[in-house]
């Protein structure tokens, strides 16, 4: 049974850092793309970062790019995100995602078919 683990969430006041762990079980997604979105109350689900399988490309919203960095270890089945310069409207749910085989990471969340159950990250100001 395919199972994404999230860790790392929590409160954090603004211009903090915070790095969040996904980490996979039950399978293999060494070739894989992976990605991270956040949820806040009340809106839909966004896309933050991906990372090709092979971690020669990363993508990250516009919203993000600078702050965020998208990595991730095959050899622990395990993606990370280091979030710097935290701002109280990064706060969300944040989930990891695994998109399709050999396939560019995508910024849509139908193009993803397993998911973490998700960390909250709360930004204070």
């Amino acid at each position: 049974q395919v199972q994404l683990v999230e860790s790392g969430g929590g409160l954090v006041q603004a211009g903090g850092s915070l790095r969040l762990s996904c980490t996979a079980s039950g399978r293999s997604f060494n070739n894989y793309p992976m990605g991270w979105f956040r949820q806040a109350p009340g809106k839909e689900r966004i896309f933050v970062a991906a990372i090709t399988w092979n971690t020669l490309h990363t993508y990250y919203a516009d919203s993000v790019g600078g702050r965020f960095t998208i990595s991730r270890d095959n050899t622990k089945n395990t993606v990370y995100l280091r979030m710097n310069d935290l701002k109280p409207e990064d706060t969300a749910v944040y989930y990891c995602a695994v998109g399709r085989q050999f396939q560019s990471p995508t910024s849509t969340t139908q193009e993803y078919d397993y998911w973490g159950q998700g960390t909250q990250v709360t930004v204070s100001s």
